[in-house]
């Protein structure tokens, strides 16, 4: 992934949604979630839903596109959301990639538009230079300090492969193959193997309040 690009995030929820929550909460609220998986968004985003819970709301909707982002982040919003006291119900509205997926299968109820697509990948070290070269900053890195990286990788992937493999009906050697692979997925392909339960339009009801939660790039 390449570094984040949005800086600072918005407000969880805008004043007068608080007030509108507290007078007279709805049964559902829907949230519009476009960006990376970063510690601004992750904050945001785990705030809002926990807002609307405090308030009463019984249903989260979350129309989700993200590109990926970090994987602690990703994690991180998997196991909050799900432990939210929400049903919580994620639709792809676009592309969800790399550890967005963890965010998506989040959800108790998944679907996707038919025009979407999911991406699938093995984790990746992130390594920052710290050595000038002719040919440009170089990262030099022993024994030591290799089996510490791949160690942290392959602890990232089980972890990941091992959601994957709970919440779908994929096997471990799909998984493996996906991992390696690194393709993109439609719709047709998520539903015969459980990623989503069925394949609509995303379509809010006339009159539902909409959260969407917009950062600065």
């Amino acid at each position: 992934m390449q570094p984040p690009s949005i800086k600072l995030p918005v407000q969880a929820l805008p004043p007068f949604f608080q007030q509108q929550l507290q007078q007279n909460p709805p049964h559902t609220i829907y949230i519009n979630f476009s960006a990376e998986i970063i510690p601004g968004t992750t904050e945001t985003l785990i705030a809002t839903v926990a807002n609307a819970s405090n308030q009463g709301v019984k249903t989260v909707y979350l129309m989700l596109s993200t590109p990926g982002g970090q994987v602690m982040n990703g994690l991180n919003l998997y196991n909050v959301l799900r432990g939210l006291p929400v049903e919580l119900i994620t639709h792809n509205v676009g592309n969800v990639d790399s550890i967005g997926n963890m965010v998506f299968m989040a959800g108790a109820k998944r679907y996707a538009c038919r025009a979407s697509t999911f991406m699938f990948h093995g984790v990746a070290a992130h390594l920052q230079a710290t050595v000038a070269s002719n040919t440009g900053p170089l990262t030099v890195l022993g024994e030591k300090e290799l089996r510490e990286r791949l160690g942290a990788v392959q602890a990232d992937q089980n972890r990941i492969g091992a959601i994957i493999k709970d919440r779908t009906r994929l096997d471990e050697t799909a998984i493996e193959t996906l991992f390696l692979e690194a393709q993109t997925k439609d719709a047709n392909w998520a539903l015969s193997c459980g990623v989503i339960d069925e394949i609509r339009e995303i379509q809010v009801p006339p009159g539902s309040p909409v959260v969407s939660l917009v950062f600065q790039r």
